[in-house]
């Protein structure tokens, strides 16, 4: 009797562990629960469930955060997620089929959510809000979903993405119309701001800066509205203390440009992972990754592991922007990429060229007589004479004293227009010139040449500014 009742007892354990199984995986993935340990982490950072969360994404560090409001009304950091996949490069996304995932400040709202996503659960960033149709940029479904694959999206693992999904619709449940999204391509530090001054992309991270640092200064939500082209954080009205932090930062990215920090561009083969999936792929392979992250997928493998293999190229920027060197990063992590940037080939500056000293001005009184005598072999005193351009060789003047005595006198004489074997110079030019092999007109020489407002997490608030449309994926 004792063995049929633990044999009934396990098959009745057996039978809710399956079913547990098949509900997170089934047509009941919206009511995935929030892990204990995450409630445990919440209960000791004094949150809840139902306050209000923000999400900000880390392109170059591959990481997903989530905040939290506590009781005394500030956000605090609630947990950080490693991610398996984001694809394209740094910058925004600008048009349909680019594979660049997205960056700016989104909101998602309910509507926005998807349980019955191919990749387990996801939600739609919002893509293109108010700014992105600003500049006519096209793409949609871009997504925050599970499975390590991405064509623009932001891809987690599926137990990532359970939680995540979990946190958002809890707060949405309790009251918060839209989760802001913070999308930047790296933390907003003075390091990094240091090393891409000189990218393409400089003047719109800029502006995604100071909706971060309000953040961070403040702990609080930044209103979001556009205008000008531009993302406008709480009506373009910042606090002192947020305006302080700014000039600190600027003064600091001058400090480490005085200090000899490259400017660099960073170029992927297609997106990136997170440093501790980099080294599971790896170790252990893609289909073993694949397993442990995409359980409740479909199963579309590991986008792109190829392009995982290495890092990214660093382009070295000069001062004007343009390449002057490009090496391969072993990941993209800071010290990786200095070490990178200190192994690029060094330019040799041009070497000037050295003037050859002019030669002396001759006197005045110099006759052709006098001038001719140098050139007479056998003469101590006798000066350089160049080599002609010509493969005619040169024939020296007879001496003087072998000529007939008209002949002698007549040398003294000036002679323009002379040759090599009248073995006379011209008065215009010394014979230390380089000696025509054929007769030439003297001519003057040739002149020179010329060189030639809207807080959408809040209540009573809409999301215009953010406007979205609905996920499939």
């Amino acid at each position: 009797m004792a063995i049929k009742q633990l044999a009934l007892v396990a098959f009745v354990a057996l039978t809710l562990a399956a079913c547990e199984e098949d509900r997170y995986r089934g047509s009941a993935r919206h009511n995935i629960p929030i892990p204990s340990a995450t409630y445990a982490l919440m209960s000791e950072k004094g949150m809840s469930k139902d306050q209000p969360i923000i999400i900000r994404s880390f392109k170059k560090e591959s990481e997903l955060e989530v905040w939290k409001r506590k009781a005394d009304g500030q956000y605090a950091l609630l947990k950080t997620y490693p991610m398996c996949r984001w694809s394209g490069q740094l910058g925004p996304k600008v048009r349909e089929g680019d594979r660049m995932a997205p960056e700016g400040f989104y909101a998602i709202a309910p509507q926005q959510m998807n349980p019955n996503s191919s990749y387990y659960v996801s939600f739609n960033m919002g893509y293109p809000n108010a700014y992105d149709r600003s500049y006519g940029r096209t793409g949609a479904h871009l997504m925050v979903h599970g499975a390590c694959s991405s064509a623009g999206c932001y891809s987690m693992t599926d137990d990532q993405i359970g939680e995540i999904y979990a946190l958002v619709r809890e707060a949405q449940n309790a009251g918060q119309r839209a989760v802001q999204m913070q999308a930047y391509p790296f933390r907003m530090t003075a390091q990094n701001l240091a090393k891409h001054r000189l990218d393409p992309n400089i003047a719109f991270w800029r502006n995604l800066k100071e909706g971060s640092d309000y953040f961070e200064v403040t702990k609080d939500e930044p209103a979001v509205s556009v205008a000008g082209g531009r993302y406008v954080f709480n009506g373009g009205q910042a606090p002192a203390a947020v305006a302080e932090k700014r000039r600190e930062d600027e003064v600091q990215v001058a400090s480490l440009v005085a200090k000899g920090t490259p400017a660099i561009k960073l170029i992927y083969d297609d997106g990136d992972q997170h440093a501790s999936f980099k080294r599971a792929l790896a170790s252990n392979g893609a289909d073993a990754l694949n397993r442990s992250a995409s359980w409740g997928s479909k199963d579309v493998g590991i986008s792109r592991e190829d392009a995982l293999a290495s890092g990214p190229r660093v382009v070295v920027l000069d001062n004007s922007g343009k390449a002057k060197a490009t090496v391969r990063a072993a990941s993209a992590e800071n010290d990786a990429i200095l070490a990178a940037v200190a192994s690029a080939p060094v330019e040799e500056p041009a070497k000037p060229v050295e003037a050859k000293p002019a030669l002396a001005p001759r006197p005045a009184a110099a006759t052709a007589a006098t001038q001719l005598a140098k050139v007479v072999p056998g003469n101590p005193q006798q000066g350089p004479v160049l080599a002609s351009a010509s493969s005619t060789p040169v024939v020296p003047a007879a001496p003087a004293e072998d000529k007939p005595f008209l002949q002698r006198a007549l040398s003294f004489m000036p002679v323009f227009g002379g040759t090599a074997d009248q073995g006379v110079a011209t008065a215009s030019a010394p014979v230390v010139s380089v000696v025509p092999a054929s007769p030439t007109t003297t001519s003057a020489p040739l002149p020179p040449r010329r060189a030639n407002g809207l807080r959408t997490s809040r209540l009573d608030r809409s999301t215009a500014a953010y406007a979205s449309q609905p996920a499939q994926r």
